[in-house]
């Protein structure tokens, strides 16, 4: 093991992958000299050169339409696109051309794309910029929706993206950069579609996403100190989803909380809860809870910004509600 950030676990799979397959290359708005906006490519142009690490215009619709029709024709690109709120500007040719085209030639063809994309509020940077969008992306067949939030397995799952031939939209969080964690050495896979039970408990499962992980285990180990026992799970991948984990940790402890940063409203708990209502309902033992933020703009002010991403004592209070059931 090694401890890295998870923008080095990124960097690390990134130049394993390129010296991998020379079909892997890079392409995105200051991905080059510069390094991209959070450092993630620094250092990968010298080592590449400019044919495998591309520089772009502002333009994301071009970017992820370079992507596609380079995907089609057996290259294998990884396109940046700097937040995921400017994703909106490509969403004709994610929706419309890449999730469809492997379907579409009858799996004659596939579209091993990648595109990386930050996202998430708690750095100021207002409403354009801080959107928690992954919900839109699981309702659309194809597409394949990633979340790390570990630098293991964002290591282990950006690989796994880049090898696989249908096209991944991979969600990074702003706050988990410089997270610093344990990441293994050497050939280091993450299965795509394949939860992971973060901490084990019996009391209540908690399933989390992105960066809203971090804040739960920091929340299940004060809660050890009042004999509450927190499972807590990370899907890692949205879409296919791993509801086998979860539903099985459900018979165990018989209640249910989901904590998202996206909005409330048609976030992707709300498929999580569905599930569970659909094929476990029986278990239950209380209500489903769900904590999420409120359904408005993300504010660049530092405070509110602070009222709108759920935090520790949301959490709690959550918990506990459960459990007096």
């Amino acid at each position: 093991m090694i401890d890295l950030t998870f923008v080095e676990a990124l960097r690390q799979a990134l130049k394993e992958e390129m010296e991998r397959d020379d079909k892997v290359f890079l392409i995105g708005e200051d991905i080059g000299s510069y390094g991209g906006v959070f450092k993630v490519s620094k250092g990968l142009l010298e080592e590449f050169g400019e044919k495998r690490v591309i520089d772009t215009p502002l333009s994301e619709s071009a970017i992820a339409g370079a992507c596609v029709g380079a995907a089609l024709i057996g290259m294998r690109p990884v396109g940046e696109i700097m937040f995921a709120d400017e994703i909106t500007i490509a969403m004709d040719q994610i929706v419309n051309n890449a999730a469809k085209a492997r379907y579409l030639y009858n799996g004659a063809k596939s579209v091993p794309l990648v595109i990386r994309t930050s996202h998430g509020a708690g750095v100021g940077l207002g409403t354009h910029h801080s959107q928690s969008l992954e919900a839109w992306f699981t309702h659309i067949p194809g597409l394949v929706v990633v979340i790390p939030s570990t630098p293991a397995d964002a290591k282990g799952l950006l690989k796994s993206s880049i090898r696989s031939d249908n096209p991944v939209i991979f969600f990074e969080h702003k706050m988990l950069y410089f997270v610093k964690g344990p990441v293994p050495e050497g050939e280091y896979l993450v299965p795509l579609g394949k939860a992971d039970i973060k901490r084990k408990g019996e009391d209540v499962t908690v399933v989390a996403t992105g960066a809203m992980v971090q804040k739960v285990l920091k929340v299940a180990e004060n809660l050890d100190e009042e004999e509450i026992s927190i499972e807590v799970i990370d899907p890692r991948t949205l879409l296919p989803l791993d509801k086998l984990t979860i539903l099985e940790s459900l018979k165990k402890t018989g209640k249910l909380i989901i904590v998202e940063e996206s909005c409330k409203t048609g976030n992707f708990g709300g498929e999580v809860a569905a599930i569970v209502a659909e094929e476990a309902f029986d278990c239950l033992k209380a209500p489903i809870r769900r904590v999420a933020a409120p359904e408005v703009p993300i504010p660049a002010n530092r405070f509110l910004e602070s009222l709108f991403i759920p935090d520790e004592k949301k959490i709690i209070d959550t918990v506990h509600d459960v459990l007096s059931y």
